[in-house]
């Protein structure tokens, strides 16, 4: 019986402080460095990070090969971007989409908290990013998309024409969300820095807020073909019309570049790229090289790396689109230099220098932008060595291929602009490829291991396996868009 009574007492002790562990186990468990809540703060600079690792990515895998800023080494198969073989899915599509849920949880999370400046930063990046997709595929998944909470794992596919309005639209609402006179609650933010004020002001904000209106430039002047459907002319002369209202970048102050800052986990993507995949199998290209060694452009220095052709230091490029029998001797040809693998300047999404060419071609185009085409140039040159740290040489302006030919034909200004602003895309994403489409410009060569039938490419075929993941909706774009191949003009190219 005491046997009995012992044994119930020690199980009551034994329970009651179960019980008392049980109630102090949330708290035991809980670390103090760790947020509860999800804030806007907590998900922007990882997103920021990864979102713009995608594009670099592209930039150099991509867009370099295909817009004849490298070329392999070797190329033996017969494909190649080089030669106008683009694969299905070979561009953004689930990295940005899976970034676009960040975007998502932040606008949302924000609009609960009602902080309008997270807001507004989260509807630059949606509209950057959609833009970068449709401009790759043509429709994509707008309206629908990033829904699978709601059970949508098969999203219909938006036109591009839609997409755009859209797009336009939730730009103007950014501009007019964006309050230069708030910190970001939350902090976060690694562009822009937008986390404090600095004499009432934020001036982190305020460049965001050039951004979304550098950025409605960037688009309208894309779809400026499609005027008529959509008030091009309209939107853009609101713009400059009222700079105090509608902002743009002005001055490299405002580039919109995720500065990479070295330490961890936000190293520069390539930090440790293989020599080998960094610089021994690709080259620079001859295109790329030679007007640059034509009028001596300093760019040259911090982009590629020289080599000893009989006793002299050069940069020599190889050839775009060659024979499959041709292959090109390691060492013997200009490459990335490997301090470009650490540099914080990759991260590149706008810059102040496209905003100078872009005001260039409105200025030629008659918009009164306040300057003249040249003075836009010019500045727009300016502005990309200033980006890159370059030192301009006295007169280059006026240097022979360089200087701007106010009395030339609209067509010789407009290749001069462009064939600038092809440089100051260096590392940005899909750009220079798509005002390639826009406007013609550059003028590339043709390779002579370039088939007959290789048409310059005007979009990516889908990702093959949305064959089996979206199949209708899939079917239903690609007959409205009139097929999948690459040669298929997207809205507002036609």
């Amino acid at each position: 019986m005491k046997l009995s009574l012992n044994i119930v007492l020690f199980t009551g002790i034994l329970m009651s402080s179960l019980i008392s562990c049980t109630d102090k186990f949330e708290s035991l468990n809980t670390d103090p460095n760790r947020p509860k809540d999800v804030t806007p703060g907590v998900l922007l600079g990882q997103m920021q990070y990864r979102i713009v690792n995608n594009t670099i990515t592209a930039a150099r895998n991509f867009t370099h090969e295909l817009m004849q800023v490298d070329a392999p080494r070797a190329s033996t198969s017969g494909q190649g971007l080089h030669r106008y073989v683009v694969q299905p899915g070979q561009a953004v599509w689930s990295g940005f989409y899976e970034r676009l849920t960040d975007v998502d949880d932040i606008y949302s999370i924000a609009d609960n908290l009602k902080e309008n400046n997270y807001k507004a930063i989260a509807l630059v990046y949606k509209s950057w990013a959609y833009s970068i997709l449709t401009d790759l595929y043509g429709d994509i998944p707008y309206s629908q998309a990033i829904k699978a909470q709601e059970g949508n794992f098969s999203p219909a596919f938006d036109k591009q024409k839609d997409i755009y309005i859209q797009i336009l639209k939730d730009l103007e609402t950014a501009n007019t969300l964006f309050d230069d006179t708030k910190a970001l609650t939350y902090g976060g933010d690694m562009v822009y820095n937008a986390n404090a004020l600095t004499g009432g002001k934020n001036v982190g904000i305020q460049r965001w807020k050039k951004f979304a209106n550098s950025l409605r430039l960037r688009l309208l002047l894309r779809i400026s073909k499609r005027e008529g459907e959509i008030n091009v002319s309209q939107q853009i002369n609101s713009i400059l019309a009222n700079p105090a209202a509608n902002p743009v970048f002005a001055a490299n102050a405002d580039d919109a570049i995720f500065r990479y800052p070295g330490t961890f986990p936000y190293f520069n993507p390539y930090y440790q790229a293989r020599t080998l995949d960094w610089r021994e199998g690709t080259y620079f290209t001859k295109f790329f090289l030679n007007h640059m060694n034509m009028v001596n452009d300093p760019r040259r220095a911090i982009w590629a790396i020289p080599v000893t052709v009989n006793g002299q230091s050069v940069y020599q490029g190889i050839e775009s689109g060659y024979p499959t029998s041709l292959e090109y001797i390691v060492g013997r040809n200009s490459s990335y230099p490997d301090v470009l693998k650490t540099s914080p300047l990759l991260g590149v999404m706008m810059t102040y220098s496209e905003v100078e060419f872009i005001n260039a071609e409105l200025a030629l185009k008659g918009y009164n932008t306040g300057r003249t085409a040249k003075a836009h140039y010019d500045a727009g040159i300016v502005g990309s060595m200033v980006q890159w740290g370059a030192t301009m040489p006295a007169g280059f302006l006026s240097t022979a291929g360089v200087a701007y030919n106010a009395t030339g034909t609209a067509a010789q200004q407009l290749e001069q602009i462009m064939l600038q602003k092809y440089y100051a895309f260096f590392f940005v994403d899909y750009q220079s490829w798509f005002e390639k489409r826009r406007t013609g410009y550059p003028v590339l060569p043709r390779g002579t291991g370039i088939p007959a039938e290789n048409i310059f490419p005007s979009r990516v075929p889908y990702p093959t396996y949305l064959q089996s993941l979206n199949p209708s909706n899939l079917q239903l774009a690609v007959t409205s868009m009139g097929g999948d191949k690459s040669t298929i003009k997207v809205w507002w190219e036609k």
